[in-house]
């Protein structure tokens, strides 16, 4: 028996992925950039400040910086989708009148 392709393209396919290309894009370069802006203030605390010396260990370390980097991919990426989506509708809207 064949298998079925149960899934249905839309018609704006192609400009669905390349939304979704750019938003992985602009997410990983600000990902970088958060990740770059928040882990030097956190290595030099970490030799710096007596606390952070002693309270924060490698572990903690690599976990501020990551949470900084996904933050940085997810709200951009976010943010891209839904300028995107912004300026499909106002153009479907732009079409219809």
């Amino acid at each position: 028996m064949a298998a079925r392709n149960f899934f249905v393209r839309s018609p704006k396919e192609e400009e669905s992925s390349a939304a979704i290309r750019e938003a992985v894009l602009l997410g990983g370069k600000n990902a970088a950039i958060a990740g770059t802006v928040v882990a030097v203030p956190t290595f030099v605390a970490c030799r710096v400040l007596p606390w952070a010396k002693h309270n924060l260990n490698y572990t903690a370390q690599a976990l501020i910086i990551s949470t900084a980097c996904v933050a940085g991919f997810f709200i951009t990426a976010d943010k891209t989708i839904l300028r995107n989506a912004r300026q499909n509708t106002i153009g479907r809207i732009d079409e219809s009148t």
